[in-house]
């Protein structure tokens, strides 16, 4: 799943920028926060796992 700076966040988990190496978490239903070039892509490397009850 790709996400790009300024959409609203789908799944929430661990996003790595296109061509980049280092992470971030990003929240389901919050925005994806700008960055210096404010048009870049970014890839859910790793879903939110939810425990049940």
């Amino acid at each position: 799943m790709k996400i790009k700076t300024g959409q609203t966040v789908k799944v929430s988990g661990q996003y790595k920028p296109v061509g980049g190496k280092t992470e971030s978490t990003f929240v389901e239903g919050n925005r994806v926060p700008p960055t210096k070039t404010n048009k870049q892509e970014w890839v859910l490397v790793d879903k939110t796992k939810h425990k049940n009850g």
